[in-house]
């Protein structure tokens, strides 16, 4: 072979491993597929279905999130406002029984309130609040959801939701304020997450 031959071989084929590697890392740098669907588990498929299947979308949508709140530090409770909002939360409990629509609606301002306290954005944006949650939370995420609509459509004299849904959503969301306090063991799986 000639020296020439032999140096545009090496150039192919150095060219082509620096196309693999570039490849590789735009991939795995956009945090598309797999490690997605893993990360953000029932949060991913919820996200596909509201982007009406679009699974390049969805995976967008998710990555911007991970991109604004992936670096959020949860701020520890101390063990008063653990006791404090565990005390609130059994009230929201005992509420329930008798009133299930004020139940919802004091589930929703506390754990909009923990979330806040913890390092989340302000309860008043529910929408960045929500996407930051997810990142960090997205197992449970879907209850503080369905708690939130529930509570917005009594608040605005709607009634159709029933005792069962009503009660379904609040231990949705009573997962996700386990998380959040890390009351009976629920400590935080942000780090699992973030790892995936």
């Amino acid at each position: 072979m000639s020296t020439g031959l032999i140096i545009l071989l090496v150039v192919i084929v150095a060219l082509v491993v620096v196309a693999a590697l570039v490849t590789l890392l735009i991939g795995h740098r956009s945090g598309g597929g797999p490690g997605l669907k893993r990360r953000f588990g029932p949060e991913y498929e919820r996200t596909v279905a509201a982007h009406d299947g679009d699974k390049r979308a969805a995976e967008r949508d998710l990555n911007e999130r991970v991109e604004r709140h992936g670096d959020l530090r949860e701020r520890p409770l101390s063990r008063e406002e653990r006791d404090r909002y565990t005390a609130r939360w059994a009230s929201v409990q005992e509420h329930f029984v008798e009133s299930p629509r004020q139940a919802v609606a004091e589930a929703d301002q506390l754990l909009g309130e923990v979330a806040q306290v913890r390092g989340y954005p302000d309860g008043g944006r529910y929408d960045e609040q929500l996407a930051a949650l997810s990142v960090h939370h997205a197992d449970h995420v879907d209850g503080y959801r369905r708690v939130h609509r529930m509570a917005r459509a009594a608040g605005a004299g709607g009634t159709g939701t029933g005792t069962e849904e009503m009660r379904a959503a609040l231990v949705g969301a009573h997962e996700l304020f386990d998380e959040l306090t890390g009351v009976g063991g629920g400590a935080s799986t942000s780090g699992r997450h973030r790892a995936a």
